[in-house]
């Protein structure tokens, strides 16, 4: 039986190296395409410190500290425990925040960044408008600006690399920081960079892996097989599979035989591990198709592919497979497809498939007793999804899974810098309830324009504004407002401390 501390070594691994995009695309174009210009062995820093999440740019803000620290809170058993803070100061900040977000006017986050240019909701908060104005380019600097700001307030301690820190989601101090890197994931995975978002994918993992607020366990292979980093998709399903019944998840159940296959795909191993691979590639893809039978005609329509009239019509493959589904499980299936379905495509992987699909076919028709036993399962284990599957699935923004949810979250008031927090949040201080007021002062002072939601009735259409107007305003608030910051030199900077702080953990 592995240890934990040989489990994490497999989940988290030493990834400080692979935590920059730019050296995956130097992989895949040369440093001259990347760097352009730029020396390859120029590296801008800033102070307060050598930062691994994002490199700071010459064109941000100077920075000051915001008044965000880390403190740890305990050490045991060979881990450590940390919290986020926020200083008094910080505190007022986040309080004018909540009441530019009550205020639904966009603009108002602009000015509170003018006045606090590091402030992490904010700058979330904003990427995400930004992003629905399809200015990715901008959404993208606004996080990592913010995973800066973050960065440098980590305790000595904090190590990105050791899998053994612990950041609680129940503090909302803390959640900044999950939210951070999981935008940021995104944003890698969509520039191509696969590899380098499978390492975020592991470090947010890593931050609390038995609770695993974010559920990243819904995507790490997803990312593992885009990176074709095969190996440790599979050593990882094999060292957690024992505690974490990973098979029970559609994803890890079609993606590690997967992964299998196309390992058995690569010329320049040896051939007795490539008829291993490809044999227990077939042992695994036939348990997830007789453990979720509803998956593969949905697969198959995504792929383009017309199934045989005998798979199609048969009662356990058929269309009533899909719909006899708990409504949990229809959720993680329908994110599995829209997710990962095109990783299936290629033609040697779907004649695989149907020649398996065929294995179980026959199986069920010769009363194999494992198909009872794992229809018994689905109906036990799918009542209903916990609450971090369902943070997931609204982070994800994959269309076909949000459309899944019940309506007992949907009908709720999703924030974009708090998805569904958890229930059991433990608070460090709370928004006195007189503030809003005294916030709504602070706004109007700045921005003339500034209503509270309550006073905004006169705008029609259910008391609020038009929303792509508003965003409209509020991205001429943002590129003015990135115009008229006041930039440090970096460059200076550099001359000022010419070895930097040196690496660190």
């Amino acid at each position: 039986k592995n240890t934990t501390g040989e489990i994490l070594v497999c989940a988290y691994g030493c990834f400080s190296r692979h935590l920059n995009p730019d050296t995956e695309l130097k992989r895949y174009f040369g440093a001259r395409a990347v760097l352009g210009e730029q020396r390859p062995r120029q590296r801008q820093r800033v102070y307060p410190k050598c930062t691994w999440l994002t490199t700071p740019k010459s064109t941000w803000p100077r920075y000051t500290k915001p008044g965000l620290s880390m403190r740890l809170l305990e050490s045991k058993k060979g881990l450590s425990s940390f919290a986020f803070e926020h200083s008094e100061e910080y505190q007022q900040t986040q309080h004018k925040f909540l009441a530019a977000v009550e205020s639904m006017e966009p603009n108002n986050i602009v000015v509170l960044l003018q006045t606090s240019p590091y402030h992490v909701d904010s700058l979330l908060q904003l990427s995400d408008a930004c992003r629905f104005q399809e200015d990715q380019e901008m959404a993208r600097d606004l996080v990592e600006r913010a995973l800066y700001s973050m960065e440098c307030a980590f305790h000595p301690l904090f190590s990105l690399t050791s899998g053994t820190c612990r950041l609680d989601y129940r503090r909302p101090e803390n959640r900044s920081f999950y939210l951070a890197l999981y935008k940021q994931m995104s944003f890698l995975e969509k520039r191509g960079c696969p590899r380098t978002a499978l390492e975020f994918c592991k470090l947010i993992l890593s931050l609390e892996p038995d609770e695993d607020p974010l559920c990243m366990l819904l995507l790490i292979d997803h990312l593992a097989l885009r990176a074709r980093n095969y190996e440790y998709l599979i050593r990882l399903f094999q060292e957690w599979e024992a505690h974490r019944n990973l098979s029970q998840l559609p994803n890890f159940a079609f993606s590690v035989p997967l992964a299998y296959f196309l390992l058995s795909q690569q010329a320049d191993l040896p051939e007795q591990e490539l008829s291993s691979a490809r044999e227990q590639a077939s042992v695994l893809i036939r348990q997830a198709l007789t453990m979720f039978p509803g998956v593969l005609l949905p697969l198959l329509e995504y792929c383009s592919v017309r199934p045989d009239a005998s798979v199609a019509t048969h009662r356990f493959f058929g269309p009533e497979a899909e719909i006899s589904q708990p409504p949990a499980l229809s959720q993680l299936v329908s994110l599995y497809l829209g997710r990962s379905h095109f990783l299936w495509k290629e033609p040697a992987t779907v004649s695989w498939l149907e020649e398996n699909v065929r294995e179980v076919l026959q199986a069920v028709d010769s009363g194999d007793p494992a198909v009872g036993a794992c229809e018994s399962r689905r109906k036990v284990l799918y009542q209903r999804a916990p609450r971090n599957i369902h943070r997931h699935v609204v982070l994800s923004e994959v269309k076909e899974a949000v459309a899944a949810l019940p309506p007992d979250v949907t009908t709720q008031s999703v924030m974009g810098f708090d998805p569904l927090p958890p229930l059991d949040t433990i608070y460090s201080y709370v928004r006195p309830e007189s503030h809003g007021n005294t916030i709504a002062l602070f706004f109007r002072s700045l921005l003339p324009n500034y209503t509270m939601e309550g006073e905004r009735l006169e705008d029609g259409g259910a008391g609020g504004p038009n929303h792509n107007q508003g965003l409209n305003r509020l991205m001429l608030a943002v590129r003015d407002m990135m115009a008229n910051f006041h930039f440090h030199d970096v460059e200076a900077a550099r001359e000022d401390n010419p070895e930097g702080d040196g690496e660190w953990d």
